[in-house]
């Protein structure tokens, strides 16, 4: 029995269905936008069918979606999602099983969404569902209800095929409530912290067996936990974001949920079914343990504050589910947790819209789960927005460096590059150290590592500027190339590897060395890039995560041999 699991396609459709765009009506968001965001907008759209597609070749039929289907839960964007799911279903027989992720919907009420489209001549037109919403400068600003972002009561029923209600042809369905499928009655109350704001929420989580013996169970680990205060109840601003909150706030606002997940797990075991758990949130620590060491390094980034708590995987590997499935990071990753007897894995699932640009298969048997990691590299398609970049990045006096890309991976590749450029760097870094990194080269790091004395950013510039040019082969490496790397190793783990080039990792592995050697104090110069070098090694000698097995007694995990693999080195960030 094989399935495909698939995470964050954030469809967005280009063909203007939602009102925006001019001239050739398309509906094409902004580079600059792109660049800062974690996620690419346009390629979406050809990159959800190309996914599609290499899922029908396969000949695979039941489909795991793990949340963020649609772009930002837009009710244009929903209703062109669900289309061409329907579509697939249609033409080629799949099923699709759903998990909701935090941006298909928010709260009940929903919320306001506002994105910039390009026109023709580089300039954009800003789309909004508010019509408060203030536009600056002297783009035109379009008001329009299809960007709105429904809540509960209107993207669970648009999704409804995807099991969160009852279907003909089910051998089982159940959720946390019982078995009726109604979202009335499928509601809890959510309190705030101090306890004097309560809301009536819904968990759209459900049990549903759509093939004898399997057993899929998809949980809404969403929590929109109202802010003390009497808020008004349909404000976004009235709840906690479950961007940031997951899994560690689910025993707190949801314990219902993680009972009703032990009950499950029993009955499958006592029953003989084969259980397979998803929901858009990682349980486990994406981070392999390094979040320690990304503190000392980073302070606090959207990685630690997504990071389950230990606690949190221990109450989760406590109701026996085994083995979880999840998207939200976009990143591909094998976490194991173990706690005495308990024990639970992790597996998380790339998106298309983020490197790498992947999906899991996974094979299930009596003894063990086999998953292969499917790299989708070709999209055909994937450069259609290209010419609107370069039209805008000529206005706008930037680089359209992405442009150049040979394919959906390469893109994606060089994406993250503008991210640390643009996103990570300013925004996640000590100014200090980012400020720093684009002038150092790995031979100046290297000649860090030697110095016994501890060094601060400033002495470092003084000691490298007396030494001067000079450095030849890999010495002569930005120091922003190895970023890059250690995001594209943080974000990709083995699939990483095919985007660095051996002797790239060859020079990481011996700055990593020099810098394991050396003893400074905290928080010195030194001391910061030893963190950054322990994370690199760390993900490099992290649990298998791209073609492996899970032994579904001991949960150990062991790695397969790849076939077919095709190594696409990167050839720079620029």
């Amino acid at each position: 029995m094989k399935i495909a699991v698939i995470a964050d396609p954030h469809f967005h459709d280009i063909d203007n269905r939602q009102g925006v765009g001019r001239g050739d009506r398309v509906a094409v968001r902004t580079l600059a936008d792109t660049n800062a965001s974690t996620r690419v907008f346009n390629e979406s759209f050809h990159a959800a069918r190309a996914l599609l597609d290499d899922i029908v070749r396969r000949g695979i039929s039941l489909v795991v979606v793990a949340g963020d289907l649609t772009d930002d839960g837009q009710a244009s964007t929903m209703a062109a999602a669900t289309a061409l799911l329907a579509d697939y279903s249609r033409r080629f027989g799949l099923r699709f099983v759903a998990t909701p992720g935090n941006h298909d919907l928010y709260a009940i009420h929903g919320r306001h969404q506002s994105k910039r489209f390009l026109n023709a001549d580089g300039s954009h037109t800003l789309v909004t569902s508010d019509p408060d919403m203030e536009q600056g400068g002297s783009a035109e600003r379009i008001v329009s209800n299809e960007m709105y972002c429904g809540g509960y009561g209107t993207a669970i029923p648009a999704m409804g095929t995807y099991g969160f209600f009852r279907s003909e042809g089910d051998l089982h369905w159940e959720c946390p409530f019982g078995h009726d499928d109604a979202l009335e009655a499928r509601t809890f109350e959510i309190a705030s912290a101090d306890g004097r704001t309560a809301r009536r929420m819904v968990d759209a989580s459900f049990l549903v067996e759509p093939v004898e013996g399997l057993w899929l169970l998809s949980i809404d680990a969403n929590v929109f936990e109202p802010k003390n205060g009497d808020l008004d109840p349909a404000g976004e601003k009235s709840y906690h974001d479950s961007t940031d909150a997951g899994w560690n706030s689910m025993p707190r606002n949801k314990g219902f949920v993680l009972d009703w997940m032990k009950d499950v797990a029993a009955r499958a075991e006592a029953q003989g079914k084969q259980l397979i758990t998803f929901s858009h949130y990682p349980i486990i620590d994406p981070l392999n343990g390094t979040w320690a060491d990304e503190a000392r390094l980073l302070n606090d980034t959207s990685f630690l504050r997504r990071t389950p708590r230990p606690e949190v995987s221990k109450a989760a590997a406590e109701t026996g589910i085994r083995v979880h499935f999840s998207g939200h990071l976009h990143i591909n990753d094998t976490a194991v947790f173990r706690d005495g007897d308990d024990w639970l894995v992790n597996i998380a699932v790339p998106s298309m819209v983020g490197f790498p640009p992947a999906y899991k298969i996974v094979e299930i048997g009596d003894e063990r789960l086999d998953v292969e990691t499917v790299v989708v590299a070709d999209v055909p398609g994937h450069d259609a927005a290209f010419p609107l970049y370069r039209v805008e990045a000529a206005r706008e006096a930037t680089s359209a460096a992405v442009t150049s890309a040979a394919n959906h991976a390469d893109f994606l590749s060089r994406h993250l590059a503008e991210m640390v450029r643009h996103r990570y760097l300013p925004k996640e870094w000590p100014g200090d150290l980012a400020a720093l990194v684009p002038q150092l080269s790995l031979g100046d790091l290297e000649r860090l590592a030697g110095e016994a004395a501890p060094l601060t950013v400033g002495d470092a510039r003084r000691m490298l500027a007396s030494v001067g040019e000079g450095t030849a082969g890999w010495r002569g490496l930005p120091f922003f190339e190895m970023v890059v790397d250690w995001y594209r190793l943080r974000k990709g783990r083995e699939v990483g590897l095919d985007f660095i080039a051996p002797e790239r990792l060859a020079a990481y592995r011996h700055l990593a060395a020099r810098f394991a050697a050396g003893a400074w104090p905290a928080g010195c110069l030194q001391d910061r890039l030893a963190s950054f070098m322990r994370m690199l090694v760390d993900w490099l000698a992290s649990a298998p995560s791209r073609d492996f097995s899970v032994d579904l007694s001991t949960g150990e995990v062991t790695a397969k041999g790849h076939l077919g693999r095709t190594v696409r080195r990167q050839t720079g960030s620029a």
